[in-house]
């Protein structure tokens, strides 16, 4: 668990919305983290997990966020579209961690079927909402303590 606990904190929730049932349980499961922490917390819907790099990199530039929590679900289908989604969706959002220094929780589910996501959106089973908000924040605790020696 996460010990950052400020109400200063600002943090966006980038959600993509393709799979709305599964991307309300992961962004229930992150609200109840952030808001255990104090947080300040706002959504912002995008249309599936492909768009969740830009709009983060847009809001990166607002400098209004001290963390992102990357929320969505990409679920194979019969075409090689899923590679693609999966891999730039991971590849966009690690640059932006390296490259800009940002600090954000990866939730972005890659699985084989909707059973699969269940399991792990929901909170009575992995409840990955919550471990990539605690991820967010942890971050957002190990980027201070370099920030300030």
């Amino acid at each position: 668990m996460a010990t950052v606990t400020t109400s200063d904190l600002r943090i966006l929730i980038v959600e993509a919305r393709f799979y709305e049932d599964i991307a309300d349980a992961l962004v229930d499961g992150a609200m109840g983290v952030l808001e255990a922490a104090g947080a300040q917390v706002e959504r912002l819907a995008v249309p599936g997990a492909f768009e969740i790099p830009a709009a983060i990199r847009f809001a990166l530039d607002s400098g209004r966020y001290d963390g992102f929590v990357a929320l969505g679900c990409v679920i194979r289908g019969d075409t090689t579209h899923y590679d693609y989604v999966c891999g730039e969706s991971a590849r966009g959002l690690n640059q932006l961690a390296i490259d800009r220094k940002a600090c954000i929780g990866y939730g972005i589910l890659t699985v084989e079927n909707r059973e699969q996501a269940w399991a792990r959106a929901r909170a009575d089973r992995a409840n990955k909402g919550a471990d990539v908000a605690n991820a967010c924040l942890r971050m957002i605790e190990i980027k201070r303590q370099f920030q300030q020696g």
